[in-house]
């Protein structure tokens, strides 16, 4: 709970450290922008001083008020009405405060640098000097830029949010099948051991074990010690190794191995699990599988082939189940490391490989910003 609560006053301070740094920007960009011709940056820098709190009233009347009000709920005529409204209320409040504050200030300080400048107030009733057509649309100009630039912003935050959250629930459902396609697997390895009542179950439910215990609990970060990783996936061949005995040649290699190198997790295993799956419980007699994991400069590459069955296997309710793992790394690659990796898929007569390439420094940071 404390930590709960710690996190969202961080974020909550972060988002006010960065409004406070849009709406300083924006002061001296406007400043900027309407002091010419002004003496000197102070002056317009003090006029701009007071429209601001006018451009966050507007802005956070549309954030907060507007957008969850009526765009949330769909509503859209309802918006519409209600922007407009908008517009022109705080394009009035403007020429209002030019009129009663800011010209007679810029007024009286042209005045001191000249003395020979004459102010000639607008002729006219207030009422005139306010909707005068090239000064309230001046005024509608300077009222809106800044404002719907930040409009603009927070739309764009609001889609990127609305595309990082999507992302994370895909993921969260691919990380989720994971599990049950593993376990099933696996029951089944050991159902095949317990049947000729191997003196190898215990040792294969105590592997079983520690692998589920890092599915469960370790792999539900973001990102795990390639180290670790790749420790599972030798406990997993491990495993396999007992349930085929002789029946199986196989050859692991891994090279490269350093502290500090991070991976998403369980993007390697479904590999090896498909190897297994499809190039040796489905082939009668010896079959074979050669692993090459190698690290070098954070680029990881993995090389996995295996035998293919001399008969292709039938399709069943099992064969779905096992197709999983391969397409489920394939979307998880995509949408993690999406132009960081490649996968490619070779098949032969007799030889399946996967070839799987990421550089482990680009991934795409999920979550929100």
């Amino acid at each position: 709970m404390k930590l709960n609560r710690r996190l969202i006053l961080k974020l909550a301070s972060k988002r006010i450290v960065q409004h406070c740094v849009f709406w300083f920007i924006a002061m001296l960009l406007l400043a900027a922008m309407y002091g010419v011709g002004l003496p000197g940056f102070e002056l317009p820098f003090v006029m701009i001083s007071f429209f601001m709190p006018l451009h966050t009233v507007y802005f956070y009347t549309i954030a907060n008020v507007g957008i969850p009000r009526f765009l949330h709920t769909k509503q859209y005529l309802k918006l519409t009405l209600f922007l407009i409204f908008c517009v022109i209320l705080f394009t009035l409040i403007f020429r209002l405060i030019e009129i009663l504050i800011a010209d007679p200030i810029v007024y009286e300080a042209i005045r001191k640098q000249d003395e020979t400048f004459v102010w000639h107030k607008l002729d006219g009733t207030f009422k005139e000097q306010l909707f005068r057509y090239t000064y309230i649309l001046n005024a509608f100009e300077q009222a809106n830029l800044i404002v719907w630039v930040a409009v603009a912003i927070k739309f764009f935050k609001m889609w990127y949010e609305k595309q990082q959250a999507a992302l994370e629930a895909e993921l969260v459902l691919l990380r989720g099948q994971l599990h049950p396609h593993f376990l099933f697997n696996t029951l089944n390895n050991l159902y095949a051991l317990t049947l000729t009542q191997s003196p190898q179950s215990p040792s294969v439910v105590i592997g079983l074990s520690e692998i589920l215990r890092y599915m469960l609990y370790e792999a539900n970060a973001d990102v795990v010690d390639l180290r670790r990783d790749v420790e599972i996936i030798e406990n997993y061949v491990a495993l396999e190794k007992i349930r085929y005995e002789e029946r199986l040649d196989l050859n692991l290699t891994i090279n490269g191995l350093e502290p500090g190198q991070r991976i998403v997790p369980l993007l390697i295993l479904p590999l090896v699990e498909n190897a297994f799956k499809h190039g040796t419980s489905e082939k009668v007699g010896e079959a074979w599988i050669n692993m090459d994991l190698q690290v070098k400069d954070n680029l990881l590459k993995f090389k996995i082939s295996n035998s293919k069955p001399e008969q292709p296997p039938k399709k069943n309710n099992e064969k779905s189940h096992s197709s999983i793992g391969l397409a489920n790394v394939r979307k998880r690659l995509a949408i993690l490391y999406p132009s960081a990796h490649q996968l490619r898929i070779l098949e032969e007569e007799d030889i399946f490989a996967v070839i799987l390439e990421i550089n482990l420094d680009k991934r795409l940071q999920i979550g929100p910003i």
